[in-house]
């Protein structure tokens, strides 16, 4: 049996570190209440980039800027220690750990920022870390397209995990890709809400006949920082709800079984029994006895891809 736990907490907007010991305290309060699986939303750190929503692209290229600079600076570099606090709580804690964060690339260019998911396991490892394969319209202002080296299901002591970003979800091919992995607990971390989404999820649950876990960002106008930049004319409401969080847990064939938890702080718990996985594909397995390889076949280049490759 697994003992998830759904972080649905407010990231120390544009602050890398601070952010981290924010999880690094949410791992210890999952832990301490029994979970070997923990859960953050997508772009936990440093927070995602909500602002790309309220500025027309391209129509204020002095705040633009600006803000894409504090990204770049708590941007996350995976081959740095950055990430070291959060292995460190995933081995002392024995427990398994999927994180969306701004990665910063340090192979090429250095410069570009990719929505990235990592998934660390309980010796302290990153065991994956799968790029957005397609962000989606404003967030093509701010995110490089992913490739399908890390679109794998990983297996761990909880299950067998895979994760696609938000409206990667509407990507059918990509949903595919980690159904003919036998994915059990199959992890949406998302900016997206409501009943549109809980419904996609819904949907998803059905069809692959697995777990499906949608962690949402929550942010209120208040958890702004007072130095964001115009602040007051983009987020001029303390009150407002900037995004709801609407984390759930739906269970193979579609049933919501916890939350939504909607407008509020805090961590969201279930247990998940993978043998319900294998059960609900009893009468529909859409990567087995449902697939129809003679007619349909999903090719999916795994090939780290890059723009330039030196001879040794």
């Amino acid at each position: 049996m697994t003992q998830l736990a759904i972080v649905q907490k407010t990231p120390v907007f544009l602050d890398k570190q601070k952010t981290i010991d924010l999880a690094v305290a949410s791992i210890e309060e999952a832990a301490a209440n029994g979970a070997n699986l923990v859960v953050f939303t997508e772009c936990f750190i440093p927070g995602y980039p909500t602002w790309i929503w309220r500025l027309r692209p391209g129509g204020d290229w002095r705040l633009s800027e600006e803000l894409h600079q504090r990204l770049l600076r708590n941007a996350i570099d995976v081959d740095s220690s950055d990430l070291q606090p959060l292995y460190e709580a995933a081995r002392q804690h024995k427990l398994s750990i999927v994180c969306g964060i701004e990665e910063r690339d340090n192979k090429l260019s250095r410069s570009t920022l990719y929505n990235t998911v990592i998934t660390i396991g309980p010796e302290g490892t990153l065991l994956n870390k799968h790029r957005k394969l397609m962000p989606t319209n404003p967030e093509r202002m701010v995110w490089g397209f992913g490739d399908a080296s890390g679109l794998k299901v990983v297996e761990t002591d909880a299950g067998r995990i895979g994760s696609l970003m938000c409206w990667e979800n509407y990507m059918p091919l990509a949903r595919y890709a980690l159904y003919a992995q036998g994915v059990e607990i199959y992890i949406a971390p998302t900016y997206d809400s409501g009943e549109g989404w809980l419904g996609s999820l819904q949907h998803i649950a059905r069809e692959g006949c697995c777990w499906v876990v949608g962690c949402g960002n929550i942010m209120k106008g208040c958890d702004i920082p007072d130095d964001f930049p115009e602040k007051s004319t983009l987020y001029p409401d303390a009150d407002e709800w900037v995004n709801p969080g609407d984390s759930v847990v739906i269970a193979p064939g579609g049933e919501i079984v916890t939350g939504p938890m909607n407008q509020e702080v805090g961590i969201l718990y279930h247990p998940l029994d993978r043998e319900k996985v294998s059960i609900a594909k009893r009468a529909l397995d859409v990567a087995g006895h449902y697939s129809r390889p003679d007619i349909f076949q999903l090719h999916v280049n795994t090939e780290q891809q890059t723009p330039c490759l030196f001879d040794e």
